[in-house]
């Protein structure tokens, strides 16, 4: 295999919830990779600011949760690099509760940000990706989405993550004959502003590191890595995949 199958020159790449964390790191690897990349969030920031004094990067302001989002990002992305080859539904929330004190609202926005979203986002960005006969789809999902993690309860937040999977799943079955792959990454516990509180917590803390086999968090760049891989063509042949990194978290 040549590295050259790692790159995505030439690729137009659509990345929610970009101004941060797992987000902010594949977009400068996507970037680095050769892409075009489009970074979506709710506000913009200095990370993005720098990312985007290349000419080859650009910000979309979007609320995932506003119906309207989906279809404008896609098409501010078709606007400003011609085309969309890549979408890398990143965005989502995370809210730990008990299941009995757990609000209709809570449980709404929870599945508003982490499963309907990135629905809507991948119905927005398909049409044209089936009009130049190639795309690639890949989702974040969660080791959420496969187990029950512990100290704390999150059944909202792993039930939005096993949808993210399973919808990754069919769409991969449904468009795979039509040049189309969608693959999610599950990943384990990463240093982020959504782990930040856990990681702060001693408790919290030493369960969730006990319990990787690795006995560490991961990092962003570490999944962009992984991204990377599900994105470019040294992938072409995986379709439907759910890939976990997770320090060997879900081994046991």
């Amino acid at each position: 295999m040549s590295l050259k199958q790692f790159c995505l020159n030439g690729k137009v790449a659509l990345v929610t919830g970009g101004t941060r964390g797992i987000g902010l790191a594949i977009a400068k690897l996507f970037g680095e990779a050769g892409a075009s990349v489009m970074a979506s969030g709710r506000t913009r920031n200095a990370d993005i600011d720098a990312l985007c004094e290349s000419d080859s990067c650009a910000w979309t302001a979007g609320d995932v949760t506003d119906p309207d989002t989906p279809q404008r990002i896609v098409d501010d992305t078709i606007s400003r690099f011609g085309k969309i080859d890549v979408l890398v539904n990143n965005a989502g929330i995370a809210d730990a509760g008990d299941f009995l004190g757990f609000t209709d609202d809570r449980l709404a926005a929870i599945t508003d940000t982490n499963f309907i979203a990135p629905f809507r986002i991948a119905r927005a960005a398909i049409k044209p990706m089936l009009d130049q006969g190639a795309g690639t789809i890949l989702n974040i999902g969660s080791i959420s989405g496969d187990v029950a993690n512990k100290p704390q309860f999150q059944v909202a937040y792993n039930a939005s993550k096993a949808a993210v999977h399973q919808m990754t799943r069919v769409m991969a079955f449904e468009y795979a004959a039509r040049g189309i792959r969608v693959n999610a990454l599950a990943p384990g516990y990463v240093v982020s502003d959504m782990t930040a509180g856990g990681i702060a917590n001693p408790d919290w803390n030493r369960v969730w590191t006990e319990n990787t086999p690795m006995g560490r968090f991961g990092h962003p760049e570490e999944m962009a890595n992984c991204a990377l891989f599900l994105c470019s063509p040294a992938s072409s042949y995986v379709t439907g995949s759910i890939l976990t990194a997770d320090g060997g978290y879900t081994t046991h």
